[in-house]
């Protein structure tokens, strides 16, 4: 509870003029280079591995986050002939997937392409630009309502394409030169860049702006980017109300308000700011609710703030992703770290993401990783967003093998080629979890998810597979040696093996017997030898007079 509370806080947004210049990860340079260390080889079999499973389609490049830069003018003429190559290229990777596989991409995929949705051509071309034809479930469902006018609460399991969901529409009914008029809240500053980074991939063929503003960046920097009135804006709920507070931006021309990641920004206590920030909105406009899980909470929220709302859920089959290879390892909590080096030297996996609990947990690792000769980088929230942006800048260009994470980086990131992701800790909550492995497997790609459990967490892992439905299964280490038992631990059991022992002998709160006192009766105290067993039947009563006023 106290980590949760401390990772809320450093998310929030602090005050401006107390924030240090960090430019975004386009506009500044990266930052001195870490020691040179051994790296592991990487592509070898945790790169066959994806081959096998059809994870070499590359379906879609990774955008520069550059929120700065405008978009080309708009064109609503039908698709160039490279838009035409690559779309052709990417039906032929999934007409010649495995056909193990083609169960999973028909449940992500739709048999319907962009065109049938009713996007403008400008927009359709930006997203085959990509590599992309046909939407995913979330997708076909969410676009046509939204462009119809309609309020809409959708739920969609991670790493289904919500970003393009709800982003593609506000291009399509996006009106040039009108600043302000699409709001799209996030939970944390990394996912709001991501976001935004996505959007302009998204809207290159159209002359919409898009501009991200979020705490750890100086105002100045993002008034610059705001004066060019960009149509739509990209924000963490601190940083907004912050610059409407000082007039730097308005909600009169909003026609759109998004919300993504609902439950992730309930959780870390953005309730008051979403409820302020909806309401501080007057003009006529839609409303967007895009989360992974839709709680009463929500729903509630929902009520309050949207008209005749339709509900979307796209949750079809396993809550987790299909394509990701679950497994749990067996761990002592001594052992956990040389149980991880070892898995991460022996497997060789392409890009890890290893998940903690604790941010502390999370420094602790990567210091000890770096002594092992295994290159790792830390994020968490008690991090400067300027360090933040760089671990990120390298994690997409592919200069780093291992991240080390808090939960902060398991909701929404769309990062390319994470191969394996490792929950050192097993989260509390059993929806977290789903949220972690969702950071590989993306867009139809495959990858697996391996959990150090350690013998009391079983009940965890437990919660985990019901809320999931599936079994995941044990994997096992027959070359790890595990560690010497610490003496503390040592300790402990002997105590707990004779607590043991002296319940089972009987009442543990037992000690030997006393004898049985025998006591006298003084005939001076008790005339006769008869001792009273209770009161006399008459007493003395009445009231003492006192010259006290009643």
């Amino acid at each position: 509870m106290t980590e949760d509370k401390s990772e809320r806080d450093a998310q929030a947004e602090s005050p401006a003029d107390e924030s240090p210049d960090i430019e975004t990860p386009a506009e500044s340079g990266d930052a001195g280079e870490t020691p040179k260390k051994k790296r592991r080889r990487r592509g070898r079999r945790g790169g066959a591995k994806r081959r096998k499973s059809g994870t070499d389609e590359k379906v879609k490049d990774e955008a520069q986050a550059d929120t700065e830069t405008d978009s080309a003018s708009e064109d609503d003429t039908a698709p160039d002939a490279d838009a035409d190559e690559s779309s052709q290229q990417a039906d032929t990777d999934a007409a010649n997937a495995p056909a193990a596989e083609k169960s999973d991409w028909d449940e992500l995929f739709e048999d319907r392409t962009f065109n049938d949705l009713g996007l403008r051509n400008s927009v359709v071309k930006g997203v085959e630009a990509l590599g992309f034809k046909h939407p995913t479930r979330i997708q076909a469902m969410l676009i046509p309502p939204v462009i119809e006018g309609k309020d809409v609460l959708g739920q969609a399991r991670t790493g289904s394409g919500k970003t393009a969901a709800f982003g593609l529409p506000l291009f399509h009914c996006a009106q040039r030169a009108i600043p302000f008029q699409s709001i799209i809240l996030a939970p944390t500053r990394e996912l709001a860049i991501q976001i935004a980074s996505e959007m302009e991939t998204f809207g290159k063929f159209t002359p919409i702006k898009v501009c991200a503003v979020y705490g750890g960046q100086r105002i100045s920097a993002q008034v610059k980017r705001l004066e060019k009135g960009p149509e739509i804006i990209v924000a963490t709920p601190g940083r907004l109300m912050d610059l409407q507070q000082r007039r730097l931006l308005h909600f009169d021309n909003v026609r759109f308000a998004v919300l993504d990641e609902v439950d992730r920004m309930l959780d870390i206590g953005f309730r008051d700011e979403i409820r302020k920030i909806l309401s501080r909105m007057k003009s006529d406009h839609q409303t967007v609710f895009v989360s992974a899980t839709i709680s009463d909470d929500i729903e509630a929220l929902a009520r309050r703030f949207m008209k005749d709302p339709e509900k979307l859920v796209a949750t079809t089959g396993s809550l987790t992703v299909n394509l990701v290879d679950q497994y749990y390892i067996t761990a002592e909590k001594w052992d956990k770290k040389r149980l991880l080096v070892h898995v991460l030297t022996h497997e060789e996996p392409d890009l890890t993401v290893v998940f903690c609990r604790m941010k502390r947990t999370v420094d602790e690792l990567t210091k000890y990783l770096n002594q092992k000769n295994i290159e790792a980088h830390a994020i968490h929230g008690d991090m400067y967003q300027g360090q933040r942006n760089n671990v990120m800048r390298k994690l997409r260009s592919g200069q780093l093998s291992v991240l080390v994470a808090s939960d902060l980086a398991a909701r929404g990131l769309d990062i390319e080629n994470i191969s394996h992701v490792v929950n050192y800790d097993l989260p509390e909550d059993p929806e977290v979890y789903i949220h972690r492995i969702g950071r590989t497997a993306r867009a139809g790609r495959g990858g697996v998810a391996w959990s150090l459990v350690t013998p009391e967490e079983g009940k965890l892992l437990t919660q985990i597979e019901k809320l999931a439905n599936i079994h995941i299964p044990a994997k096992t280490y027959d070359d790890f040696e595990p560690g010497r038992v610490p003496s503390s631990v040592a300790q402990e059991r002997t105590r707990e093996e004779a607590r043991l022992e002296q319940l089972k002998s009987g009442n543990r709160y037992s000690g030997p017997e006393l004898p049985e006192e025998k006591t006298e009766v003084s005939d001076s105290r008790f005339p006769g030898g008869k001792v009273p067993t209770k009161m006399p039947p008459k007493r003395i009563g009445g009231r003492v007079r006192t010259t006290r006023k009643p």
